[in-house]
């Protein structure tokens, strides 16, 4: 039986808008930064600026997190996955806190997000609060995966892919350019190819 876990930040959520209006609103970069993180991110870091980077992922993370999108055709490849009774859980790597800036419960943020995408809403996925985890570190968030018996797993990250047992099918999540990946892993660059990759009938 197919049990699906999802990686939550820049998978399930795209922060690519959210981090450009919130770095340009700072003055932190210039208009023609693509709406990407990762150029938002490249170019603080070209001008040795990894505090204010840091800060910004704080407030993004935090007390914005309610503006950033789904990706697209995220909650519809979802909706069709619960439809066929697979069950489904988030397990994520995210800090309780922010590294700097000012104080938030980035947990407590994320866990809103999901609720104000239907996540919990019994006229949505009507998903229960303990199908959400977030470890504060990498290797507890592989630990949860493999103890909640994760048979497919959906990440953005080559890196955690890599730190999972044989058994659990990895997903790698390429939403913008070329990632490098492992043969055997299956690549998803769009939500709606998700059922044909779990080979759902």
């Amino acid at each position: 039986m197919i049990r699906l876990g999802l990686d939550f930040d820049n998978t399930l959520i795209s922060y690519d808008r959210l981090f450009r209006q919130v770095a340009l609103e700072k003055g932190l970069i210039p208009e023609q930064t693509l709406p990407q993180k990762n150029a938002v991110r490249d170019y603080l870091r070209q001008q040795n600026r990894e505090d204010e980077w840091t800060a910004l992922q704080g407030e993004v993370y935090g007390s914005r997190i309610l503006e950033a999108e789904p990706y697209p055709g995220m909650r519809a490849a979802l909706d069709a996955v619960s439809a066929r009774q697979v069950p489904m859980c988030i397990v994520s790597h995210k800090t309780r806190t922010p590294y700097r800036g000012p104080p938030c419960d980035l947990h407590g943020a994320a866990r809103s997000w999901l609720t104000q995408e239907g996540f919990h809403a019994a006229d949505g996925l009507a998903w229960s609060p303990d199908q959400v985890h977030f470890e504060p570190t990498k290797e507890a968030k592989v630990a949860r995966i493999v103890a909640l018996g994760c048979t497919h797993y959906v990440d953005d990250l080559p890196e955690i892919l890599a730190m999972l047992p044989d058994g659990v099918a990895k997903i790698l999540f390429v939403a913008n350019g070329e990632v490098e990946s492992h043969p055997s892993w299956r690549r998803m660059s769009s939500w709606s190819q998700l059922p044909a990759l779990l080979e759902l009938p």
